[in-house]
């Protein structure tokens, strides 16, 4: 992806070494980076989604192993896919930014209505937002309650070494994955759909979430359609946001980590079906081809 030099957005808020209390848990809408398992999955508004093993130490993760406890960003903090220093994973997620903003700002004019951009929010090992206290090792996610993206840029680390998605556009599809879910929040669907899974079974809403994880996808494909457009991208980088989007299936990451898959307990659908939507989006170019809903919504 061609990013340097270009503009970046302002809409980041750096919360790195302010060592915000995390409690075990953490809200919003989040990429997942462990398969679900034990117990049931609750709301995802309230409650953390719950991981299980995935072969990593969790305290490494948060930087909670033995390794000292300053906060300052380290190697381990740079995205594999951008070459050179922390400071330029940073400039690196800014243009990613600007780029959903650009899109997402054009996207609405277009529906007579207008954008509001959200915040991305920088932290290192822990975080709290307005849905509750998040680690590192939950992945990024998506509050609707602040508007705001939460990233730990270890996670791009962990999105290549282990979970064997490298590269820039992997990186820059995590980001506009969650543009993708507060692109639903000011569309209505995220509201609407926690509602909907208060009154569900636990299956029912799980099968609820799956469908608005997989619009995220979609929408995330909408940007990179219109990335493409304007020039910006290069050979393989589609290649890599579809690595990224199979490496992350629910059916991919339970396999991996307890060796049987429970659909069930699907939170995020599954590579096939990541795969499908973010395509869907990217060759149509089309909103209404993002209704994953079937029009019940």
């Amino acid at each position: 992806m061609e990013w340097r030099g270009r503009r970046e957005s302002n809409n980041i808020e750096d919360r790195r070494g302010s060592g915000g209390g995390a409690g075990p848990g953490g809200g919003g809408f989040r990429i997942p980076i462990r398969a679900g398992g034990g117990g049931g999955i609750g709301l995802i508004i309230i409650l953390a989604v719950l991981w299980i093993g995935f072969g990593i130490n969790p305290l490494s993760v948060i930087g909670m192993d033995g390794g000292g406890g300053g906060t300052t960003q380290t190697a381990s903090n740079i995205g594999p896919g951008v070459d050179g220093t922390a400071d330029e994973t940073d400039d690196f997620i800014a243009v990613v930014l600007a780029d959903t903003e650009d899109v997402w700002n054009a996207r609405f004019q277009q529906m007579g209505q207008q954008y509001s951009e959200p915040t991305l929010v920088l932290f290192d090992r822990q975080v709290a937002s307005a849905c509750g206290n998040a680690s590192s090792a939950s992945g990024p996610f998506y509050c609707p309650g602040d508007r705001k993206l939460y990233l730990d840029t270890s996670f791009f680390r962990q999105l290549s070494d282990q979970l064997g998605a490298p590269g820039d556009f992997a990186q820059a599809y995590v980001v506009a994955h969650e543009v993708g879910h507060h692109v639903q929040n000011l569309t209505g669907v995220l509201p609407r759909t926690t509602e909907l899974r208060q009154q569900a079974s636990e299956t029912d809403a799980n099968a609820i979430s799956v469908l608005v994880e997989l619009q995220a996808d979609c929408y995330a494909g909408i940007w990179a359609h219109d990335t493409k457009n304007a020039g910006t991208l290069e050979d393989g980088d589609i290649e890599e946001a579809l690595n990224a989007a199979s490496r992350i299936g629910d059916d991919t990451l339970q396999r991996q980590s307890q060796g049987s898959v429970v659909p069930d307990s699907f939170t995020h659908g599954t590579s096939a079906q990541r795969v499908e939507w973010f395509r869907k989006g990217e060759t149509t170019g089309n909103m209404k081809a993002c209704d994953t809903f079937g029009g019940r919504l």
